[in-house]
């Protein structure tokens, strides 16, 4: 049987079809096979809340929709390993808060824990990943980037606050105050937490203003990937999906044509191995410099694979998987939009 919870709260926000989708596409833990009637833990607000994010990701990946499709119609799903997303850690943020504290205070009540950290020195960032404390394996990780504007020249740094200074605070009084009690009791009432989920889920959007063209070819000469955020800001730059071989995955794709990444990363562990499509092109509005509107197509988001080696752990006597990440996996998989960044 579904989980009645999980499927209220979607059915609520995205519709029936679509949470019928969902629930016939992904993988859903195992943690969650046991629920009560009026009262949502933090895994399944969790859960939820994932399974929004990676529909919101399809519909902005139009290669990500394709190879769901192709592989549902197969007789298929999708394992969702982790979604990624981009923040800027800067000061002049507007209302919102600096760098992945904007996320963090969303992603802790819900049960999420950081689980590593990973230095993008090449491109001016660093990485966090944070792991669900309920069930790590099965409820998707988040792999948060943040952007540090002092790396980088002045101009540089005067185009970001020109950009991100109108940003705007998703979570509203209400909201933080439900995160709150999540975070003290580990769940909430059943109207609460649908009250909730559209709130936490709209906080992975772009919450500035349409940035001026001037300011986004200053981030473009120096970083592709803020130029990405002027134009997505803090929605899912990638979502990706676990398979058991993404060495056999990336050869049939190419074979079918499809816009995949020339080499496969390999982490300096030889345990995770990663690839993905390029980005898919999306065009957005800028401010030109005389008031007017103008559009250009810009990269948008794209669909990522990865495979994890599992090692068997005396201990518990149990299969484990390799949860961790790797800083040169994550740098090469981010280029997947600067190559397309003109």
């Amino acid at each position: 049987m579904r989980n009645a919870n999980v499927e209220r709260l979607l059915t609520k926000l995205v519709g029936q079809e679509k949470t019928e989708t969902l629930f016939s596409t992904l993988n859903f833990p195992t943690a969650l096979d046991d629920w009560e009637e009026g009262t949502v833990t933090r895994a399944e607000l969790a859960q939820a809340m994932n399974m929004a994010l990676f529909e919101d990701l399809l519909q902005r990946s139009e290669n990500g929709r394709i190879y769901t499709k192709d592989a549902i119609a197969n007789g298929g799903s999708v394992f969702f390993d982790h979604g990624a997303l981009r923040t800027v850690r800067w000061s002049s943020n507007g209302a919102l808060p600096p760098g992945e504290a904007a996320f963090t205070r969303i992603l802790r009540p819900l049960g999420f824990k950081l689980n590593g950290r990973y230095p993008l020195d090449k491109l001016g960032m660093t990485g966090r990943a944070y792991a669900h404390e309920d069930a790590p394996d099965e409820i998707a990780q988040f792999f948060v980037s943040e952007l540090h504007p002092e790396r980088f020249s002045k101009e540089f740094q005067q185009a970001v606050t020109n950009v991100v200074a109108s940003s705007k605070d998703p979570l509203t009084p209400v909201a933080a105050s439900q995160l709150s009690e999540l975070e003290r009791d580990g769940s909430l009432p059943v109207d609460a937490a649908e009250q909730l989920l559209p709130v936490i889920v709209g906080a992975f959007s772009r919450q500035h203003d349409l940035p001026n063209e001037v300011d986004y070819d200053t981030l473009l000469l120096e970083s592709a990937e803020m130029a990405w955020i002027a134009t997505e800001g803090n929605a899912f730059n990638h979502a990706t999906a676990r398979v058991d071989d993404v060495f056999k995955l990336s050869d049939d794709e190419k074979l079918k044509g499809r816009p995949m990444k020339p080499d496969v990363e390999r982490s300096r562990s030889g345990r995770v191995f990663q690839t993905a499509y390029k980005a898919d092109m999306v065009t957005r509005q800028f401010k030109s410099s005389d008031g007017k509107l103008t559009s250009r197509n810009v990269p948008g988001s794209f669909y990522e694979f990865i495979t994890r080696k599992r090692t068997f752990d005396q201990q518990s006597h149990r299969w484990q998987t390799d949860l961790r990440f790797d800083a040169g996996n994550a740098t090469g998989i981010f280029k997947m939009t600067a190559n397309a960044a003109k």
